[in-house]
This record gives structure tokens, C-alpha cells and sequence, in this order.
């Protein structure tokens, strides 16, 4: 597993994230949407360090007792190290600190890797929405009572396989 540091993601890591967004994303988010996610309330976004360079990131937004997953990001030489867990695992307890009972995202439905580090997760899918990336359906996926003993023992359980 690569050696990752996860940290408040700035305004100063704009230009990065967007670097990577752009190497990521047929549609990448412009550096104003990064700016404006990272102003918004309720929103949290962290960003991964491997030897001082970014090489993931993620975003969460919190309303109420639900929590949305914005957006999780490796780059592509980092894939499968562990490091979009270990985002997941943060942006899960932030939500969870946050109040939250239930996370929700949309996910690429060709991007089976993805599904299954949320599958992990526990999240399940429950629709399809029609052309959300524009040039492709999302599915969506909810996993709900996160709150629970029995949510922290899977959690738990993810931790400990990335050790």
C-alpha cells in the first residue's frame, strides 16, 4: 500500500485537484467549481498526499442526517493502493461526525472498480440516472443506518484490512 498522508483539502490545492480532475474526466470541474465546493457550506473535501504530491482526493456534503459522497478521485498511477479507501474511510466518518445516518453517490455505471470499493462500504445501488455524466448513466447508491454498532464493526473491518 502506498504511504498517504489525508489532509484538509485549501484553496491553495485548487490548481492540483483540477490538474488531476482533467487527466481524470472527459468533463473535468473547472477550477471555479472547485472554488465554489470548497466555499459552500455543509461541504468537506480532503485531499490524499503521496510524498508531498496529490494523487486523490474527495468531497463530502452533509444536509440534515444525509450525506452525499461529491466526488472521489486517484490518479490513475495510484489505483488500487489503497488510497480511495482510505478517502472513503474519511469522508465516511466525517459524515458521521456530521450527524449523518445515510450516504449516498453516483458512480459511473462502467466503472466496476468503483462500485466495488463502495460495495464494501456497504452501499447498494437503487437507480440509474439517465446521462449524469453527460456521455454516460450514473447509478446511484445508498447505504443507510451508518450510525449503527454494526456499520462501525464494517468500518472496522476496513480499517484493518488496509494494515
Amino acid at each position: 500500500m502506498t504511504t498517504v498522508e489525508l489532509e484538509q483539502m485549501t484553496t491553495d490545492d485548487i490548481e492540483d485537484a483540477a490538474a488531476l480532475e482533467a487527466r481524470t474526466y472527459a468533463t473535468p470541474w473547472s477550477d471555479q467549481v472547485f472554488r465554489d465546493e470548497l466555499a459552500a457550506p455543509g461541504r468537506t473535501y480532503i485531499k490524499a498526499l503521496a510524498a508531498t504530491a496529490l494523487v486523490g482526493y474527495g468531497g463530502l456534503m452533509v444536509v440534515g442526517d444525509e450525506a452525499h459522497i461529491t466526488t472521489v478521485v486517484v490518479d490513475s498511477s495510484h489505483r488500487g493502493t489503497g488510497i480511495g479507501t482510505r478517502v472513503m474511510l474519511e469522508l465516511v466518518e466525517r459524515a458521521l461526525v456530521g450527524g449523518a445516518t445515510s450516504l449516498t453517490l453516483e458512480v459511473r455505471v462502467s466503472n466496476q472498480a468503483a462500485q466495488a470499493l463502495y460495495r464494501r462500504f456497504g452501499m447498494a445501488p437503487v437507480g440509474v440516472r439517465k446521462k449524469y455524466y453527460v456521455d454516460e448513466d450514473a447509478l446511484i447508491m445508498w447505504v443507510h443506518d451508518i450510525a449503527t454498532d454494526e456499520f462501525a464493526d464494517r468500518l472496522a473491518g476496513i480499517r484493518a484490512g488496509l494494515a
